[in-house]
């Protein structure tokens, strides 16, 4: 735990008594510390009851190329996340009815919202698919949806003529105005809504076509840079709008070996298709293979990493922190 104070569960609020989680609020530095930190086997002692829902033939077809979850991962992690979640959304619900009673209205339904973030091959689609089908299947079915802020990417032919191309990914490259409507439009309680979609194949936005999302219990947001916050002050942001919001970590040097085993794995898979955008890759030796991902990792994702996403992460509700074998090691929780 690297020196962080902790207590037993009969002198906090969280978990089953005689755990050992978070850290001593008795502590004068320690609770300057906005973050309960719990390693993983004291997390996975805060599933209590939650049941799990998924069988392994699901969790696999869950799975990203290069981001297995086993089994244990979804339990230790996963469950008591979404018994976290289910006990926020709650919350959350009850403060509409109560604000709804105060002012003599019928309360509106207004879907909770759920920010993930976290850098390139950190494993935040698996995370998050896994984590929509947890959350359906909670007693009454509740409608969850997941969406990806890809669509949101201004199309490669737009990006070319900005010269941005080379920063696909950066805040810079994604139609913030649509994508702040779109939230906006979510907690409006508009019933319907509709977002672009994105094609990895093609690796652009698909022209004319939209996804519709019809009145959400749940939505879960997923992209790069979706915990920053305006530099203007009294503008909003998409980081505005979310009800809880994680952050997936990992070291650089993790991160960069996965980036490039997930390239090697998409060049003998996806960039074989004749459709893909990295059909012309598809013939590269190993050796050249790494040194290309390498180099797009050091050209544009690490500093997209080092620059707008590593430092949003202080701001998230909750904090997944990996170690070099992809598993989630230690989570911290925010507590203020």
């Amino acid at each position: 735990m690297s020196g962080e104070y902790v207590v037993g569960l009969e002198e906090t609020r969280y978990g089953p008594k005689n755990s050992r989680v978070g850290v001593d609020v008795k502590s004068e530095s320690a609770a300057a510390e906005p973050y309960l930190v719990f390693p993983r086997e004291e997390w996975r002692e805060l599933r209590q009851d939650a049941t799990l829902s998924l069988g392994k033939p699901e969790i696999v077809s869950l799975q990203g190329i290069n981001s297995a979850m086993s089994l244990e991962e979804v339990v230790e992690v996963f469950l008591p996340l979404t018994r976290l979640l289910a006990l926020h959304v709650e919350a959350a619900r009850g403060l509409l009815d109560a604000q709804a009673t105060f002012l003599g209205r019928a309360a509106r339904k207004v879907p909770y919202l759920i920010g993930m973030a976290g850098s390139v091959a950190v494993g935040k689609s698996t995370s998050a698919r896994i984590l929509r089908e947890l959350l359906a299947r909670w007693p009454g079915s509740p409608t969850v949806e997941l969406v990806t802020t890809d669509g949101f990417l201004y199309p490669n032919a737009d990006l070319e003529a900005r010269g941005l191309m080379n920063r696909k990914g950066f805040p810079e490259s994604y139609r913030r105005s649509a994508l702040l409507q779109f939230v906006s439009d979510l907690k409006a309680g508009a019933r319907e809504v509709r977002c672009p979609t994105y094609s990895h194949l093609i690796y652009d936005v698909v022209p004319d076509e939209e996804r519709v999302i019809v009145d959400p219990d749940i939505v879960i947001i997923e992209g790069l840079n979706v915990l920053q916050t305006s530099p203007r002050p009294n503008q909003r942001w998409v980081a505005d709008f979310f009800d809880f919001t994680i952050y997936m970590h990992a070291e650089v040097p993790h991160l960069r070996s996965w980036y490039t085993e997930r390239f090697l794995k998409l060049r003998d898979t996806a960039f074989r298709d004749p459709d893909s955008y990295f059909h012309h890759l598809a013939g590269l030796s190993d050796a050249a293979s790494i040194a290309r991902a390498e180099k797009i990792w050091a050209t544009i994702n690490e500093v997209n990493l080092v620059q707008n996403i590593l430092p949003t992460r202080e701001r998230a509700s909750l904090v997944l922190e990996k170690g070099p074998d992809h598993l989630v090691q230690t989570i911290k929780l925010r507590r203020w």
